[in-house]
């Protein structure tokens, strides 16, 4: 055959692939566009619902006092708030594997939205009780778990992957700085101006957010593949499944029992703290003030580095970063009193936990199916969450047997016991491998 023949021949096929890498090449930038407006729509759907939650829970206990006097109804009011984390994550972990994650997140905006204006009319009309501020306080609650859930499984489904460590960062820095620091601040300015201004401007956030939702492209439903519930299994048989999916991986479980140490002593922490900070640094409430804004400081700014700290130290000493972080926070007040030294443990702790939330769902997301993830990310945060009003338990009654400095020792102590399993588990191979990265 002549080179005439050959070119000729080969001119079609010449065509074809440039036309393939053509529309590969636009399928790839449709990608990252979809994945930089889907990050963008949960990262504002994040910062606002978890705003308005922090609100919710400086609010409700607010009403609570003008309602009845009693400290038990009071507390019955803020436990309301974070009970369905332990009574229904797992049940609700199941539902965001079945259902349309999308369509859950506006049921859960829309339940909390009818408690809202429920709680709205009853405070406009002077009828405000302490049952029905606990069951709006449990409906928020459910609220809470079900939004959480169903966000934190739709990341895998709308973002590519060399999107999400970036999107997790974003996500998790809304979440910690908007529901634990700014929430409860703009709660407290929002009272001020009066129940019915706090209420309506919190219940029109939510409505914002719900309304944000109908920016998202993608998937919203679980992939259907092994890990998939079956119609006809029962709800037990599925979370059953989450769990031994979760305890047979060596990586996930000893990431998922270090967690729950640690999360333990943050409870701890913030249980004592208050009492520590008045009787024993004798500090004021400015200056204790400043001791809690320190952790919010650090979560804001390990959502900020922790792509650049990951690339430049490495994942496996980033995560390694958490457990020195809240090994300072519990042990720091068992040597000083000094202001600086307990803000800066704070500090280091904040961040530490947000270094390790971002890597730990990014590992998740690899490792586990899409099918299970809602299943996943409810125990997980079913071990995280519910450890820390265990902890702030435990802290309390060390507290009362020890005394608050060597209360705070044991916890330190507890952190130190983790970094062993850390380190024999958490290589840095079996983190490249998890994560398909070549080993450096």
């Amino acid at each position: 055959m002549s080179d005439q023949a050959l070119e000729a021949a080969g001119a079609p096929m010449a065509l074809a692939e440039h036309a393939t890498e053509h529309i590969s090449g636009r399928t790839l930038d449709l990608d990252a566009q979809h994945g930089t407006r889907n990050t963008v729509t949960l990262l504002v759907f994040t910062a606002v619902t978890n705003l308005a939650d922090g609100v919710t829970k400086m609010a409700l206990p607010m009403l609570a006092t003008r309602a009845s006097g009693s400290p038990a109804h009071v507390s019955a009011v803020s436990l309301s708030l974070s009970l369905p984390w332990l009574l229904v994550a797992l049940h609700v972990g199941a539902l965001v594997d079945r259902a349309d994650r999308r369509r859950l997140l506006w049921a859960a905006n829309a339940l909390r939205l009818l408690s809202l204006g429920a709680l709205l009319q009853a405070a406009a009309g002077g009828e405000l009780t302490i049952p029905m501020l606990c069951a709006v306080g449990a409906v928020l609650g459910i609220a809470e778990v079900i939004a959480l859930t169903s966000a934190s499984a739709l990341i895998p489904a709308l973002i590519p992957a060399q999107g999400r460590e970036r999107a997790n960062a974003w996500i998790a820095g809304a979440e910690t700085v908007c529901n634990e620091f700014c929430g409860p601040f703009v709660g407290g300015l929002l009272l001020a101006a009066g129940t019915g201004f706090t209420l309506g401007v919190t219940w029109v956030s939510y409505l914002a957010a719900a309304l944000v939702l109908l920016l998202l492209a993608g998937r919203f439903r679980a992939a259907r593949n092994a890990g998939a519930p079956q119609a006809r299994d029962s709800v037990n048989r599925q979370i059953a499944g989450g769990l031994r999916h979760l305890w047979r991986n060596t990586l996930l479980r000893t990431m998922s029992l270090i967690l729950t140490v640690l999360c333990a002593c943050w409870g701890a922490w913030l249980a004592l703290m208050p009492l520590f900070a008045t009787t024993v640094m004798r500090l004021s409430p400015r200056e204790y003030g400043a001791v809690l804004s320190a952790l919010g400081i650090g979560g804001l700014a390990g959502a900020l580095a922790v792509t650049w700290v990951n690339r430049f130290f490495g994942r496996r000493w980033v995560m390694f970063a958490d457990l020195a972080g809240t090994f300072a926070m519990m042990a720091v007040p068992t040597l000083t009193t000094s202001l600086w030294a307990v803000a800066g443990a704070a500090f280091a702790g904040g961040m530490g936990g947000i270094l390790w939330t971002v890597n730990a769902r990014t590992i998740g997301q690899r490792l586990v199916p899409d099918a299970m993830l809602g299943r996943y990310n409810s125990v997980s945060r079913l071990f995280s969450w519910g450890a820390m009003p265990v902890g702030a338990g435990v802290m309390g009654l060390l507290a009362e047997w020890l005394g608050l400095r060597l209360a705070f020792l044991v916890f330190a102590a507890s952190v130190a016991v983790t970094v062993l399993p850390f380190l024999r588990v958490l290589t840095r191979s079996a983190l490249a491998q998890a994560l398909g990265e070549e080993r450096g």
